[in-house]
């Protein structure tokens, strides 16, 4: 790969039949134009027309988005070794409803980029066919069990929600930053005030520290998760997008100093030339707790190219392909044999955290999702800063 660092017709129309004697005839016409159309485009241009297509939709900012080097790079290497075009459609709305919507009926082949969230309301959809890759054996089997236990999904890349903070807002607090608690939040205003959130109703990074917050307080502390938000909702800062929450965290000099998001940020920001900062995972008696972002592959149902499918998956998860996700995607690689670049020495480390994942199952996500979507809505319109 040479990848750089860093969307006859069916009907009541009756079939046409040939006369007796006419067959041969047709047969010639078509053999001299296809002959005609070879002689006009030049055989390597007629015979790429032939290939089959394999037909991808995927999130705006895969390895840089539709359009860019890199993925394109991605699929004309796949392309180049299986004699097939590959067409990648960058889609900006969320992908298992899209899916959901078209009920496979759309063309599509492959999905990258289902999470743990989308990916179990697309398998419960019955939207996808399952298929289990040999690199799956280099994968960690947590990966798979909490985004899809059945296969239909197969993890490429995983992450970790944490809250970066400023150097600033370290020195503050004297470090106590560093072992924060979502009861700091809960039970000091100052520090919900200088915390800056996705809004879960309309931004996917939002919606996993909603299920992280709901999964602490309800697996671990054993109480009601609404009394974390009744607490922080009046003094959050909350924004429509984690972009746009990004890009206010990086941009001083009025930046809040805390911020959701993941924890290999700073390491992308040592790779980016972002002014540095720091990230930090949950903390409470002596423990870490951590959320794992999780995206991964899928095929549609209704596919016509099953086997390049199954290839492209193969292919996804292959060392050469994983090795170029750090400084692309700036996530872990799901295969495990793959070497981290050396600004991840950057990131908040997550080895020995207690998963949070875990505590809400994955097939019990899409009936639940929606109803604690309502539930922080409603707390937020009444007591809402």
């Amino acid at each position: 790969m040479a990848i750089g660092p860093a969307s006859e017709t069916s009907g009541n129309s009756p079939r046409r039949r040939f006369r007796p004697g006419r067959t041969g005839r047709v047969l010639l016409i078509v053999g001299v134009a296809v002959l005609v159309v070879i002689a006009g485009l030049g055989l390597s241009a007629y015979l790429a027309a032939q290939e089959p297509t394999l037909t991808i939709v995927t999130y705006e900012s895969l390895f840089g988005g539709c359009g860019s080097a890199n993925l394109t790079a991605l699929a004309d290497d796949f392309g180049a070794a299986h004699d097939v075009h590959v067409a990648i459609d960058c889609y900006s709305g969320t992908l298992s409803s899209l899916l959901i919507s078209n009920e496979g009926g759309s063309g599509i082949d492959l999905v990258v980029g289902l999470d743990e969230i989308t990916a179990p309301q697309a398998d419960a959809a019955g939207v996808l066919v399952p298929y289990t890759p040999p690199e799956v054996a280099n994968e960690s089997p947590a990966l798979q069990a909490e985004i899809a236990p059945d296969h239909s999904v197969t993890p490429y890349e995983y992450g970790y929600l944490a809250i970066d903070y400023t150097p600033a807002f370290s020195e503050l607090t004297d470090g106590a930053v560093r072992d924060l608690t979502l009861q700091d939040f809960a039970g000091n205003s100052t520090w919900s005030r200088d915390l800056l959130i996705e809004d879960p109703t309309t931004d996917i990074t939002g919606e996993e520290f909603l299920l992280s917050e709901i999964a602490f307080y309800q697996g671990v502390l054993h109480q009601n998760w609404t009394t974390f938000w009744r607490s922080v909702d009046p003094t959050v800062q909350v924004s429509d997008s984690w972009s746009d929450a990004y890009s206010a965290f990086t941009t001083p000099p009025d930046s809040p100093p805390m911020l959701v998001s993941y924890s290999t940020d700073p390491a992308a920001a040592a790779g980016s030339g972002y002014p540095p900062f720091n990230s930090t995972l949950y903390h409470w008696n002596g423990t870490r707790y951590a959320w794992q972002t999780i995206y991964g592959v899928g095929i549609v149902k209704g596919t016509r190219h099953l086997a390049l499918d199954e290839a492209f998956e193969d292919y996804l998860l292959s060392g050469p392909v994983q090795s170029e996700i750090p400084t692309n995607e700036w996530v872990y690689p799901a295969n495990q044999t793959v070497e981290l670049p050396g600004s991840f020495v950057w990131a908040a480390n997550p080895a020995g955290a207690v998963d949070l994942n875990s505590m809400i199952p994955a097939g019990s996500i899409p009936a639940d999702l929606p109803g604690w979507l309502d539930q922080w809505q409603t707390i937020y319109d009444q007591v809402g800063g």
